[in-house]
């Protein structure tokens, strides 16, 4: 999408939907002596057993390039999960700083699910909630926003108590439109269904081209609640 600029309540950037699983991504954070036991799946595999822990979680293990794989066959998931299903299994993913600006919520990307039991392709037994896709991605999500996207508001000192708001799949416009409100994920890895597999999600992440690292991308305006701070206003 392309769009002028809109209101001083409101900043818009051009988002990108293609193939993420192209680009090569590294997320920096600090080693640990501990090590993870990997998978099976090799680098790029689009079912993403390599970055999962016990099957419900696409994990970071916490040194420096270390969510590069798991980053990229999440988004590998995500590509081909598309391609078989409509618009009502996206979500759009806003994060906030509450010590950055408890009130500009940025685009960080999107999660997807399957959501028929009858797809071939179904890895678990039961439909992965909205809730359940950023759950089980939510420290890859917050690694590359932190790390790779938004590090001037998500890392450093900003870094604590960061939170991962939704909205309905390519709904962009109406966002920043204050059409629609965003609504806050909660929860933790220990909610995920027994029957859940991260097999059946995926995330793409937002990425920035030329001065929109620097200048910025799509963010917006809401309350604590997610609501819009203005009223709704029509882009011409």
């Amino acid at each position: 999408f392309l769009f002028s600029s809109v209101s001083a309540a409101v900043a818009f950037a051009p988002s990108f939907d293609v193939a993420r699983s192209t680009h090569t991504f590294q997320l920096n954070a600090k080693k640990k002596t501990n090590k993870q036991a990997s998978g099976s799946g090799g680098f790029g595999s689009s079912s993403g057993s390599s970055s999962t822990k016990s099957g419900k979680v696409r994990s970071v293990s916490g040194y420096t390039g270390s969510g590069t794989k798991p980053l990229r066959a999440a988004t590998i998931t995500f590509d081909a999960i598309r391609k078989d299903c409509q618009k009502e299994a996206i979500s759009d993913l806003y994060m906030r700083s509450p010590l950055n600006d408890e009130h500009v919520f940025w685009f960080v990307g999107k999660t997807v699910r399957r959501i028929d039991l009858d797809d071939e392709e179904m890895k678990g037994a039961s439909i992965p909630t909205e809730f359940e896709a950023v759950i089980s991605q939510k420290r890859l999500i917050i690694e590359y926003a932190k790390n790779q996207l938004r590090p001037q508001n998500f890392g450093g000192p900003y870094a604590k108590n960061l939170e991962i708001w939704v909205a309905p799949g390519d709904s962009e416009l109406d966002v920043v439109q204050n059409k629609v409100s965003l609504k806050k994920v909660t929860g933790s890895t220990t909610d995920l269904s027994e029957t859940f597999s991260v097999n059946d999600v995926g995330f793409n992440p937002e990425i920035y081209i030329g001065d929109e690292k620097n200048d910025g991308g799509l963010r917006v305006k809401r309350d604590e609640n997610g609501d819009p701070l203005k009223a709704v206003f029509e882009i011409e």
